[in-house]
């Protein structure tokens, strides 16, 4: 069976929501989600991202926030980087099997953090965003 991880920079926001909707639509599938920083290790997703989740029907507020590790690179079939730097930081460590998650449904853009735009509406932006990308990857991986 085929195994993914998404990856973000902190894994409290774009990763556990990425990774919540792919668990929602392929139950069955090993996927996880984490971050390339380490300043959120053991944090609970920020509430934005698990309100908006919830909204949708996706349960992300137990997850906890973990960093990326050597083992996850050989372990994961698919890494999926949310943008171009943790794309980098991701192929300097190695993950030759990364890809960013803009390629799968918005021209290889990347997935913007949601904290850059005003109030709630950045998240149901990145919400959307990660919706379309994760049905188009797992589709792809049909």
């Amino acid at each position: 069976m085929k195994s993914i991880l998404f990856v973000c920079l902190g894994n409290i926001c774009r990763s556990p929501i990425a990774e919540g909707i792919a668990k929602k639509i392929n139950p069955q599938m090993r996927i996880e989600s984490c971050g390339t920083g380490s300043w959120h290790v053991g944090e609970y997703p920020c509430s934005n991202s698990v309100k908006i989740s919830a909204l949708h029907n996706v349960d992300i507020s137990n997850h906890k926030a973990r960093q990326i590790t050597k083992e996850d690179i050989k372990y994961f079939d698919y890494i999926i980087a949310l943008d171009e730097s943790n794309l980098n930081d991701l192929k300097a460590m190695g993950a030759d099997n990364a890809v960013k998650l803009g390629s799968f449904g918005f021209k290889n853009e990347d997935v913007p953090d949601p904290y850059f735009f005003p109030g709630f509406e950045g998240f149901e932006l990145v919400y959307d965003m990660i919706n379309v990308c994760v049905k188009n990857l797992l589709d792809d991986l049909k």
